[in-house]
């Protein structure tokens, strides 16, 4: 790798650094937490899910829905977790089709999510009106709500949640494979 590639390299490794290093969580939606505070939280959110059987649901759009789909089929298998994503496309068309795409997430969780479960909802921006919406309806039924977003710190999603985490990405790539990280070290530590 000659010089300038390398330098190239690095400055992308350094972004990706200084994103994750500036890593907010805020608890309930107001106060900030301490990252090691609420990865700690997460994890005995999780663990008390599992020993109960109850369920995480992960959504997501786009690279955020495979991000939802690869860490529901890894926590299943590593932390033996019962987990589930909503990646059926005759459920999703079906729901956008004859009700509307901003519900592709709310419809299926009416008849599914109790209040002793838990969603994780996926987004770089956070203002994705169907994650948006889960968010909302998960939050008022009184499961738990755990956010993953990035790009504007004001998002909609950083609103709603128990836990919320927000990186400053500024570009989908940067926020995406920011969020790879938050997952891996959520699901590492919950990991059976």
């Amino acid at each position: 790798m000659d010089k300038q590639n390398k330098s190239m390299w690095n400055n992308h490794t350094d972004s990706l650094k200084n994103c994750l290093e500036s890593l907010e969580v805020t608890c309930d939606a107001i106060k900030g937490c301490a990252c090691d505070q609420a990865f700690e939280k997460w994890k005995e959110l999780t663990v008390a899910l599992r020993e109960s059987g109850r369920i995480i649901y992960l959504i997501g759009n786009g690279a955020s829905a495979s991000m939802a789909s690869h860490f529901s089929a890894d926590l299943a298998k590593n932390a033996h977790v019962h987990t589930q994503v909503f990646t059926d496309l005759a459920l999703i068309t079906a729901v956008a089709n004859d009700i509307s795409y901003d519900q592709v997430f709310v419809e299926p969780l009416r008849r599914r999510l109790t209040p002793n479960d838990m969603l994780v909802g996926i987004s770089s921006s956070g203002n994705s009106p169907n994650v948006v919406n889960a968010c909302r309806y998960a939050s008022e039924l009184g499961a738990a709500v755990v956010t993953i977003t990035a790009m504007k710190p004001d998002n909609k999603m950083r609103q709603i949640g128990d836990l919320n985490f927000w990186i400053p990405a500024e570009t989908y790539g940067m926020a995406e494979t920011g969020h790879a990280c938050i997952l891996h070290y959520w699901m590492d530590s919950v990991s059976v």
